[in-house]
């Protein structure tokens, strides 16, 4: 649709009662907004599936790690799993924000939360107690979790479409294959206890 210049709009205000020209005002930035809105859509559906899907999932990866080792700081008597779990805390808080800025920049919202399968994975570890909770965590979050975001960053670095996303797993992989690395320690510490 077009909008009337400004020599149609003085011939329809000079024809039209105020209210008909205050109803034509508010069609005209309804229309504009629905233009901005279509355009912002477009963006979102510009990007590859498998982009939006590496967002997702590395954002529901994120926030499984931090609420997973929030649970270790409170359930953990163990100095090493302690300061393996404030580590991933600070990591993957400032990592899952500059996730959210980028996804935001490309018109997708990621989840604030864990998946259903890793809130599951929470919740048996916060039936868990002492040694037993350490082992588990220091297997399920720390090695496992660590598995999986190493193979979804090291898949998008090498196959995103979106040069930005590309670039942002790249760039995050390392971290995440340290992290990996530290955790095998971790389990491999505290296995060796009791």
């Amino acid at each position: 649709m077009t909008i009337p210049s400004r020599s149609q709009v003085r011939v329809l205000n000079a024809k039209t009662s105020p209210k008909m020209v205050q109803m034509f005002g508010i069609a005209v930035l309804g229309m504009a907004a629905m233009a901005m809105t279509a355009n912002h859509a477009r963006a979102a559906d510009s990007l590859a599936r498998a982009d939006k899907s590496f967002l997702t999932n590395a954002a529901e990866s994120g926030n499984a790690e931090v609420k997973a080792s929030q649970l270790a700081l409170q359930k953990s008597s163990d100095p090493d799993v302690k300061t393996f779990a404030q580590k991933m805390i600070d990591d993957h808080t400032k990592v899952g924000d500059d996730l959210k800025a980028l996804a935001t920049s490309k018109n997708v919202t990621v989840p604030d939360d864990p998946s259903v399968a890793q809130k599951a994975k929470i919740l048996v570890l916060s039936k868990l107690d002492g040694h037993t909770f350490d082992k588990q965590y220091a297997g399920m979050i720390g090695v496992s979790a660590h598995k999986d975001a190493v193979n979804l960053f090291k898949k998008s670095a090498a196959n995103a479409k979106d040069a930005d996303i590309k670039q942002f797993s790249a760039t995050n992989l390392p971290a995440l294959q340290d992290h990996l690395q530290m955790a095998m320690q971790l389990k491999s510490t505290v296995d060796a206890k009791k």
